[in-house]
């Protein structure tokens, strides 16, 4: 998996991956990548706290790339 992130430890590219195969399992944006949530949505989760568990961990990562402007690392990443 991280032959293609070379400075990415395993579990921060299995992460990474999980962002862009996973589903958001509720609310406003059920069934979306995680990858493909709004801005504003993630900024709401920031202001008001993150969900417990993976979930949680794996939209804290993704308000992380998008707020740092860093959705173009996950386009390798995504099926063809």
């Amino acid at each position: 998996m991280t032959e293609g992130l070379p400075f990415a430890r395993p579990r921060q590219a299995d992460d990474l991956q999980r962002l862009v195969s996973m589903a958001m399992p509720y609310g406003k944006y059920q069934g979306r990548m995680l990858a493909d949530l709004p801005g504003h949505y993630l900024g709401w989760f920031a202001r008001q706290g993150f969900p417990k568990g993976e979930l949680g961990r794996l939209l804290e990562l993704m308000y992380e790339i998008d707020h740092n402007d860093l959705r173009e690392l996950l386009r390798p990443l995504r099926p063809s």
